[in-house]
């Protein structure tokens, strides 16, 4: 659930609101592709519930995400096609930005645009730190879910973060 933390923590209650009433809530089922290598990329991908498989071509599983991992991120910012496949593992849910009507919030609206693309840059840097050969060298199909420790600098929002994806989580039901 690290990076929803990121990102809730740095954003308002007003952008999070934004997000769940923007978003698509979409049931998944086990072995749907969310988002598929060398394609483009349409949509941020918030993982509601259950789990995703990450795998790539060249190197098989890459990772295994758990409640609250964001995926599509990368192609949002680079707008290149994916570099991995991400598929549903088990049945869950997942909340989905529209690509297009993401962007186009981040450049109408500059406070949030800031706010985003910083946790966007924290967590990136610290899925890049996640990929040590190290860690990569030891990862298999019985690791555990990625869940790392926080960075001991967005602790004092974590509080909030579980929060304010607790109050998404009801909007959108609210919704339904």
């Amino acid at each position: 659930m690290r990076k929803v933390l990121y990102l809730f923590g740095v954003l308002t209650d007003a952008d999070i609101e934004w997000m769940a009433r923007t978003g698509a809530r979409r049931r998944l089922v086990d072995g749907q592709v969310l988002i598929r290598e060398g394609q483009d990329v349409d949509a941020l991908v918030l993982l509601l519930e259950g789990e995703l498989l990450v795998t790539a071509e060249d190197f098989g599983q890459i990772a295994r995400l758990g409640v609250g991992e964001i995926v599509g991120e990368v192609s949002l910012v680079d707008s290149a096609p994916a570099s991995a496949t991400v598929t549903a593992r088990g049945d869950g849910q997942a909340l989905f930005l529209d690509r297009t009507t993401l962007l186009e919030k981040l450049d109408g609206d500059p406070g949030f645009g800031a706010r985003f693309y910083r946790a966007l840059a924290i967590f990136l840097a610290d899925r890049l730190r996640a990929t040590r050969p190290s860690r990569a060298a030891r990862l298999s199909d019985d690791d555990p879910v990625l869940q790392d420790e926080l960075d001991v600098g967005i602790m004092d929002h974590v509080s909030a973060a579980g929060e304010r994806f607790k109050r998404m989580l009801g909007i959108m039901s609210s919704m339904q």
